[in-house]
């Protein structure tokens, strides 16, 4: 499947913040964001009033590549949120936040979501004992996620776990860190998702 493989600090920059793609670079004085907070391009630095549909498109943008989604891929997480009950765009970010990849990201298994996409793609991960090498798997409450005991030295696995507490583990996780083991204890509120998101505009724009 296609994704994006070209510099990821434009990305951040387009969005006007960190989406903490870069991993632990995203933390330090070199950041992109930190050192030219504007968009890039020749008129980066312009400033224009945005309209109500960019404001939405741009929320939906950021949303999708934070989590490294293509559209055909995020859509189709809109349309299974919206058949859920409760609020639509709750649901959305819920589906999001339990795919397999970010829950491996959530743990500290990776420093960003794309490394954690090749960590479980790679066969390094176990889920309640079994292997599982499929990213957009969706967790559930009770499910063990864990670092299989053949990898448990990969260097880019210690080195990201190492730095779990930079990070910080959601209250919704449960890591145990000397065994490279995780649990879901519950679904994830809104609350527990942290970075500036307005979900809100992304079902406006969806519901077009």
């Amino acid at each position: 499947m296609a994704r994006y493989i070209g510099p990821v600090c434009r990305i951040c920059r387009r969005e006007g913040m960190k989406l903490f793609l870069k991993g632990d670079r995203c933390y330090t004085e070199k950041c992109a964001v930190e050192r030219r907070a504007y968009p890039p391009g020749q008129h980066g630095q312009g400033h224009r009033k945005m309209s109500d549909y960019g404001r939405q498109l741009r929320e939906k943008q950021k949303v999708r590549r934070m989590y490294g989604l293509l559209e055909k891929q995020f859509r189709s997480y809109y349309v299974a949120a919206d058949r859920l009950k409760g609020v639509t765009g709750v649901n959305l970010l819920r589906l999001l936040e339990t795919r397999l990849d970010n829950v491996v990201y959530r743990l500290g298994f990776a420093v960003n979501r794309s490394e954690a996409r090749q960590v479980v793609r790679h066969d390094h991960v176990l889920l309640n004992g079994r292997k599982a090498n499929i990213p957009s798997m969706q967790i559930r409450k009770g499910d063990v996620v864990e670092i299989r005991s053949k990898s448990q030295k990969q260097v880019r696995i210690t080195a990201a776990v190492a730095n779990v507490d930079a990070r910080g583990v959601p209250q919704w996780l449960n890591l145990d860190r000397s065994k490279l083991r995780g649990e879901v204890t519950e679904w994830p509120a809104r609350e527990d998702i942290t970075m500036p998101i307005e979900e809100t505009l992304v079902v406006e724009l969806y519901s077009k």
